[in-house]
């Protein structure tokens, strides 16, 4: 175990003892066949560039300490390479070749099938550790990385039959690797503060060359990583010189060990020099001076090793015969990769989701002799019914621990009936709360989480957008994100501007991604149900003001409670109520598409109106039931969408277009719109956001402006 790194100086780590001995020897040899392999790629893409035109970068520099990471890993490890990682590719097994498809964008690229950039792994073989699908936004990766270490643990807490161990009981460890330039992102500051909390089996890598591409690191922080993991109490801490192989491979070899056995986090910093471009597109020349380009040139790990294996007694000859052969290989590899066929645009909307598990509503709706539930209590139930059954499943998230369960008591009890592994508080991290799921459930663990109001989910956006809904699609369907996020919505009662926003259109524009909004409780637990099964990223939209049906007016979101085996397919709306078949037949009803509150102000507004007013509830608004809304529009010839949102470039002005280009032929009058009034935020007073909001009177005036058409 170390000492406490927080107040000594570099950890020394030894250096490895490879003389006289065969088998370390026949290490060296392959990192050494590894780096002029490598070292071929580079130049290869280097004299094709016209061939090789899609951006990428190479790992020039970095191939000492990548080699001595990728020699050490197990099949059942885990590890996120970043985008400069191709020689830790190389030393984990894949081939040349296969690095080479992705380069070239072609067909049978294993990791992305042509979606994605070079060394943008991911990867669920048998036979090698696990890469989870991962951004290039660098920096992001550190997050969901860290989710993957946060489900191992608690796996291993659980005894899960999940977790995947080595044949003599071998525990995995996880590894991030980043450039340093990224430390200074802030979501890494929450991921390093979360694996030190919670004490992870995770490694951080942090490859430092001194560049954030023009950038140098004088210009940009204060500190190096090292110096930053100090500020983390608990953290351990490591420097090498990552252009020496001896000297990597041992760091990583006591990093490895003392991660595998301590189940504890771990900050190498490994300091190489950057040989190549930053990406073929950012040329070197370009920001770099001679001199700066001789200062990096002096530390190239590959004449160091060449140098090393020498000292050993490994001729000239043999080692010349390695990186001619590498040479002549690298180039058959990449002759081959050109020919290689390319994706057919046919498989372009393939893996935008994986599969849905449940496509059909089954269970009990409606169960003989219970009581009326609020939404709340639905929501509350179907969770603990769900931790009852799946013990994969896990609760996290802010106050939904054993002291408060939500400030909302959205999580009563919870924390009690299945202990703080399971159900627990986190600081303020909603990109950690969010992003983290990515990495949990690469694992298998089933996470729901929560942000406790929509208007704090913003800093959560950058992780839902370019870690959790690329994720099933640019991992060609390997790395689907099984996450439910539960998401408290709405105005009522002098909430105010932080904490009564609508944030449906936002979250509506990101692709890959599905949006429920339960108006009832019946629905609040079916729904529930079927998003946590569902393989895909859900997110649920709650409104506060139904929750306990105090709005006046919604004491129907309160109905009997579903029996635990209900479950209701997302994509499928329900029709509240119906105009009198002879109103619409004459011309004479409307139909109103409407979620959330605006039900029940379509309700109490249709009561002016009797027998004129259809009201359809959309119950999930991606996938939406177009089928439905359509059939309603052309049945009507008149059409009204309500909603709570803001109307300026919102979700439901989309759907009313969409509307009108499908169904233009039905339509006896324009499709009209109501929402809330185009403010930047929901005003305190009372009577401020009642102005802003719609209300039964409001929309009861465009019924009544609609009907006349």
């Amino acid at each position: 175990m170390f000492k406490d790194s927080t107040s000594v100086s570099t950890l020394k780590t030894p250096a490895s003892n490879t003389g006289g001995n065969a088998g370390e020897l026949a290490e060296l040899l392959t990192a050494w066949r590894l780096m002029c392999e490598a070292g071929s790629m580079a130049a290869t893409y280097e004299a094709n560039r016209p061939i090789c035109k899609y951006v990428h970068s190479t790992s020039r520099g970095h191939e000492a300490i990548q080699i001595a990471t990728g020699l050490q890993l197990r099949p059942w490890d885990f590890v996120s390479p970043y985008y400069r990682d191709e020689s830790m590719l190389l030393a984990i097994g894949f081939t040349p070749y296969e690095l080479m498809l992705q380069l070239l964008a072609k067909a049978a690229d294993p990791f992305s099938a042509g979606r994605s950039y070079y060394s943008h792994p991911n990867s669920n073989t048998a036979d090698k550790p696990q890469i989870p699908h991962q951004s290039s936004a660098t920096g992001m990766q550190v997050i969901p990385t860290t989710g993957v270490a946060q489900g191992l643990q608690y796996l291993e807490q659980i005894n899960s039959p999940l977790l995947k161990t080595g044949p003599d009981g071998e525990l995995p460890v996880v590894i991030c690797s980043l450039g340093d330039g990224s430390v200074t992102e802030g979501e890494v500051s929450e991921a390093l503060q979360f694996a030190v909390l919670k004490q992870l089996p995770v490694i951080y890598l942090v490859q430092d060359n001194d560049w954030g591409i023009s950038a140098t690191a004088a210009e940009v922080r204060t500190m190096d990583a090292y110096e930053y993991a100090a500020g983390f109490k608990g953290l351990e801490r490591m420097r090498v010189d990552g252009s020496d192989f001896t000297a990597s491979y041992a760091a990583m070899e006591t990093a490895i060990s003392y991660v595998r056995h301590e189940r504890r986090p771990i900050l190498v910093q490994a300091n190489v020099p950057l040989l190549g471009h930053h990406t073929s597109g950012v040329r070197k020349e370009w920001y770099r001076s001679a001199e700066d380009l001789e200062k990096h040139a002096a530390n190239d790990p590959v004449p160091k090793m060449r140098a090393l294996l020498l000292k050993h007694g490994v001729t000239p000859e043999r080692l010349d015969e390695i990186e001619k052969t590498a040479a002549s290989d690298i180039q058959a590899a990449f002759d081959k990769a050109v020919q290689a066929p390319e994706p057919s645009p046919e498989t372009v909307q393939e893996h935008v989701f994986a599969p849905a598990a449940v496509t059909a509503e089954s269970g009990t709706r409606t169960p003989a002799g219970k009581a009326k539930v609020v939404m709340v209590d639905a929501a509350l139930h179907a969770v603990e019914e769900i931790m009852q059954q799946y013990p994969e499943a896990i609760l996290f998230g802010q106050d939904v621990g054993v002291r408060l369960g939500g400030v909302f008591r959205e999580a009563a009890t919870l924390g009690e009936k299945f202990g703080p592994h399971r159900v627990y508080n986190t600081a303020i991290q909603e990109a950690y709360i969010i992003g983290a799921t990515a990495g949990l459930s690469a694992v298998g663990v089933k996470p729901i989480v929560e942000v406790q109001f929509a208007d704090y989910i913003y800093p959560g956006f950058n992780q839902l957008v370019t870690e959790i809904s690329k994720s099933c699609y640019l991992s060609n369907g390997k790395f689907p994100v099984q996450t439910l996020i539960r998401v408290p919505v709405g105005a009522y009662g002098g909430g105010g501007p932080y904490h009564s926003g609508s944030v449906e259109s936002t979250l509506l524009s990101i692709k890959g991604i599905k949006v429920v909004y339960p108006s009832n409780a019946a629905d609040m637990k079916g729904l529930m149900k079927a998003a946590f099964l569902d393989p895909n990223p859900v997110v649920m939209l709650e409104h506060k003001g139904l929750y306990w049906s105090k709005v006046p007016g919604t004491l129907d979101a309160m109905t009997i409670e579903p029996a635990a085996d209900y479950v209701l397919p997302l994509g499928k709306g329900n029709i509240i109520q119906r105009a009198h078949p002879k109103d619409t037949a004459q011309g004479n009803a409307l139909c109103i598409i409407t979620y959330g509150m605006g039900v029940y102000w379509a309700k109490a507004a249709a009561k002016a109106y009797p027998g004129q007013v259809t009201i359809v509830d959309l119950r999930t608004l991606f996938p939406m039931d177009e089928e439905l809304v359509f059939d309603m529009v052309k049945q009507h010839g008149k059409c009204l969408i309500l909603t709570e949102e803001q109307l300026n470039n919102s979700f439901i002005q989309a759907l009313a277009g969409r509307i009108q280009q499908t169904c233009f032929r039905f339509l006896d009058a324009p499709v009209f719109t109501v929402g809330a009034l185009d403010l930047p935020a929901v005003p305190l007073n009372t009577g401020l956001e009642a102005a802003m909001l719609p209300t039964p009177a409001k929309v009861a005036a465009a019924i009544s402006e609609l009907l006349a058409y």
